[in-house]
């Protein structure tokens, strides 16, 4: 009986694959007199069903040849090139399109488990593909500006009048962005066991961009701290010093900011989530902790706040508001004084994600889970309700960073439907919008240097994509140095002087173990 059944299904699959031959090649001799585009001329939208791979072959040849003279290559986003390749040949419930094949596969339901044909594994193949090529032509220095940019022409056709100073300003920082070569920093550490040991979650630099703060996951769990002296950075010598110190901690780490307590980034602010019954906390914790940084000094005050979980933190560096910090809760904002103890609480709809102080005047700006945008001047005592609330934003999805620009008189803000907007604060309105960010539920940071007019942030795909601030032009698309995952995010640090006020301009990316430069001349 089995042998039976056995020979029934050969012969049934043997019948099955014939059928489907001779269909093929009924239909490609229709094509051959013509039948196909003149069905296809009848019925534009598709109520006829013709093959997989005839319908992929028709899109393509209906795909208009168009030319692109006015943004440079580097603005292309490749993570976005397998859904444009995608859209090419329209999606099939129950299938998915090859583009290298140009045909259907099916999906079999419920076999998923093993079949490895899902749709994200789809898309995840196809990223990686594309990040490996592009890499390939870094490394390879094919990745070159438009024709006819450089700085000799740009500069003539400045002195010519050819070029308003707006298009001038941005065609030079594409040219320096788009020359930017990735170079792998090697990392020295007085304890050898420690360096590249571990991965990077979060760094941090400083107002002199001289150190920056590392948060490392630890193999076992939790995370560990360390301080990145980037005084060796030079243009011919890439090596920092890393100094950590025994402090970790098997709470997630949410936020982090640097703090003035006794002198400028005396301290660092941590804001560390609740775990079982061990509740979060906010800790301020010396860079002295960190001796090798600074030999003379002696270790400063360390201190800990209890506090429930806590998503954001920021410093006030206004003197009406001296060695405050706020903390962004459950539907509450806290401010609380380091030297008295004093705390004020603020009662929110929301969740509170990110937080900025302004420095002109005691005003905590804050981002919520809900959208919403909104200021508190943290002069005023607590009030019943929510009239303490000055200016409100609002954003469709929920908001996961925000940074106040140098006048105070704009607000970036950044959301997790990867919109990324400029609001004028006198008007509340919208001014810019900067496309390509991609996220979907992580908290990821913006990073501005209005001095070079540029804004970069690092998506949940893990690209790091840098715009220009004044006509929100996507200038370059990074791929990271490693395959794409949720732990492999890049953290990254821009400046004009990384390393102090004679330092190296240029980009820092960790990613992984390593630390990578990108030099910005």
């Amino acid at each position: 009986m089995l042998s039976c059944s056995r020979q029934v299904g050969v012969k049934y699959v043997c019948m099955f694959a014939s059928r489907v031959e001779m269909r093929r090649n009924y239909r490609r001799g229709k094509e051959g007199r013509g039948w196909s585009s003149h069905k296809r001329s009848h019925h534009p939208h598709g109520h006829r069903r013709p093959s997989h791979s005839n319908r992929a072959e028709s899109l393509e040849q209906e795909e208009p040849q168009t030319t692109v003279n006015a943004g440079p290559s580097s603005s292309e986003d490749p993570s976005s090139s397998s859904s444009m390749q995608n859209s090419v040949a329209p999606e099939l419930p129950g299938f998915y399109y090859d583009p290298e094949k140009n045909r259907y596969f099916r999906l079999l339901p419920g076999h998923n488990n093993h079949n490895p044909l899902t749709k994200d594994s789809i898309q995840h193949k196809a990223m990686e593909c594309k990040r490996l090529r592009l890499l390939e032509e870094e490394e390879k220095q094919k990745k070159t500006t438009r024709a006819g940019l450089n700085s000799s022409v740009l500069l003539q056709k400045r002195q010519l009048g050819l070029l308003s100073s707006t298009s001038y300003c941005r065609l030079v920082h594409e040219l320096k962005v788009n020359c930017m070569q990735r170079r792998k920093i090697e990392i020295h550490s007085p304890d050898s066991s420690v360096a590249g040991t571990n991965n990077f979650k979060i760094i941090v630099a400083d107002v002199a961009c001289e150190r920056i703060f590392t948060v490392n996951d630890v193999e076992h769990g939790g995370c560990k701290y360390g301080i990145i002296n980037l005084s060796g950075l030079g243009k011919e010598s890439l090596t920092v010093e890393m100094y950590d110190n025994l402090y970790f901690t098997n709470r997630k780490v949410n936020s982090v900011c640097w703090a003035s307590l006794t002198h400028p980034d005396s301290h660092v602010l941590l804001c560390l989530m609740g775990i079982a019954e061990t509740p979060g906390c906010a800790s301020l914790l010396p860079a002295s902790l960190f001796s090798s940084t600074n030999p003379g000094d002696r270790p400063g005050m360390l201190c800990s706040f209890k506090i429930s979980t806590a998503w954001s933190c920021a410093w006030c560096l206004n003197p009406q508001a001296d060695n405050c910090f706020s903390t962004g809760l459950t539907r509450r904002v806290l401010v609380t004084n380091v030297v008295t103890g004093h705390r004020q609480t603020f009662g929110t709809s929301s969740d509170v994600l990110a937080q900025q102080f302004a420095t002109q005047t005691p005003v905590l700006y804050n981002g919520c889970r809900s959208g919403e945008i909104f200021s508190i001047d943290v002069r005023q005592r607590n009030r019943k309700g929510q009239s303490w609330k000055a200016t409100r934003l609002f954003h469709g999805s929920a908001v996961t960073s925000i940074h106040l620009m140098e006048a105070e008189h704009y607000l970036m803000a950044a959301d997790m439907a990867g919109k990324i907007k400029l609001w004028d604060l006198r008007t509340a309105k919208c001014v810019k919008q900067y496309k390509g960010h991609h996220n979907e539920y992580a908290l990821l940071p913006l990073h501005v240097n209005e001095e070079e007019g540029l804004l970069i942030a690092v998506g949940q795909d893990c690209y790091t994509r840098i715009w220009s601030l004044q006509d929100a032009h996507l200038l370059r698309t990074i791929p990271s140095p490693h395959p794409s995952s949720k732990d492999a995010i890049p953290s990254v640090v821009f400046s004009s002087r990384l390393g102090g006020s004679r330092g190296v301009p240029g980009l820092l990316m960790a990613v992984k173990q390593d630390l990578y430069h990108f030099s910005y001349n």
